[in-house]
């Protein structure tokens, strides 16, 4: 189990987390591992994502990944009392994040103005595909469409070698773009302490894919006709190694570790321009060493021969790599079913704990406790902000 420090950079903020899916409450879920209070809205049928695969039981361990650590709130906020309780909370925290389609939060009547005039000092961030305004902001906007729509998709088809584009179900605009909340939250918060003022933030999950694309967007504005290097499978008699010799020195040291040293004077590999524009080549030779080994023994010896290069690997098995234990890269997480593993955010700081916090709520498990104790009600009031949490996970 986590042994970190009890104490988190965030621990004195409340947020406020209006988010589904995937991108908002990866960012939440960050803030929460830093220590803040996230108290997460939900509506009476709870988050789409708890009955998301992998389910056990009837608990979704896709749900607990993102939302561990947080409290679950249920209200209706269709209803005039559901819209109070989410406003009067709204006033008693540093932070909001909601990924509505734009416009959705202020009919709601819990967008950034109606929130600001009780609260100026409010960090409000809003998450979307494309953005609050323009021609195409209110498209419905999943990761999958803002990967096709930003060039990404095809961008990896051209480095295929071109056809189809490839099936996709890991959303990267979706992670990208929560990360991104996280990182503007940041900053509006050292902003807000230099200053004293709150700050509204609008995400758009199509810039994030752009920034991904640095060559690409470059290259879109000042064609050329040379080649870039494309880092492909190597294929060995059990799976596949990529190797990276990037640099002068790693190609040197390359064409030592495979019994070729002819090749750092042949003419199409002898500087970096002509290398690249004979990459595919270099890779073809490469492989003609790779395929007669397993991977282990091609990264074994390329490894020891000072070349970036690694095994394809599953899931489970990076999960199980002994650098990610030694790192304490992952944190046991508790739902009623048992206990998992998910990853710890992707840095840390000594001396502080920003690991997942162990505990992922039921559905509606803190409603009344927080209405209670941030705003004043009474049971009876509290129970009256919404019906009854739906009885699925």
């Amino acid at each position: 189990m986590n042994t970190a420090p009890p104490i988190g950079p965030l621990d004195s903020l409340r947020v406020l987390d209006f988010t589904n899916m995937l991108s908002g409450p990866y960012c939440t879920r960050l803030l929460a591992d830093l220590g803040a209070e996230v108290i997460k809205i939900e509506p009476p049928a709870g988050d789409h994502n708890r009955s998301r695969r992998p389910v056990r039981q009837g608990y979704s361990s896709f749900f607990g990944h993102l939302n561990c650590g947080k409290k679950s709130v249920v209200l209706d906020l269709k209803s005039v009392n559901g819209r109070e309780a989410a406003i009067g909370l709204a006033r008693h925290c540093d932070i909001i994040v909601e990924n509505w389609r734009p416009g959705v939060a202020d009919r709601l009547g819990v967008g950034y103005q109606a929130v600001a005039e009780g609260n100026p000092e409010v960090i409000y961030c809003s998450i979307s595909g494309f953005g609050q305004k323009g021609p195409i902001a209110q498209r419905p906007a999943y990761a999958p469409i803002v990967h096709a729509a930003s060039g990404f998709d095809l961008a990896q088809v051209d480095y295929q070698g071109g056809g189809r584009p490839a099936n996709t179900a890991t959303f990267i605009a979706d992670v990208f773009g929560g990360m991104s909340a996280f990182a503007s939250v940041q900053s509006a918060l050292y902003q807000r302490a230099r200053t004293g003022q709150g700050q509204y933030i609008d995400v758009a999950l199509m810039d994030g894919m752009l920034n991904l694309l640095v060559y690409e967007f470059q290259e879109s504005q000042a064609p050329s006709d040379e080649k870039v290097r494309v880092y492909q499978p190597l294929k060995t008699l059990d799976g596949y190694v990529v190797a990276a010799p990037t640099s002068q020195k790693n190609f040197e040291q390359l064409a030592h570790a495979v019994g070729h040293p002819e090749w750092i004077l042949d003419p199409r590999f002898l500087q970096t321009r002509s290398r690249e524009a004979h990459w595919s080549e270099l890779m073809e030779l490469i492989e003609q060493w790779t395929k007669v080994r397993t991977g282990t023994q091609c990264e074994e010896t390329l490894l020891a021969g000072g070349v970036p290069c690694t095994r394809y690997r599953t899931v489970t098995e990076a999960m199980n790599d002994p650098q990610m234990q030694a790192r304490g890269g992952m944190s046991r997480v508790k739902d009623k079913i048992g206990e998992y593993w998910v990853p710890n955010a992707p840095f840390q700081m000594p001396g502080l704990n920003t690991s997942p916090r162990s505990h992922v709520p039921e559905l509606g498990e803190h409603t009344v406790e927080v209405l209670v104790s941030i705003l004043g009600l009474t049971m009876e009031q509290a129970q009256a902000c919404c019906p009854a949490p739906s009885a699925s996970h």
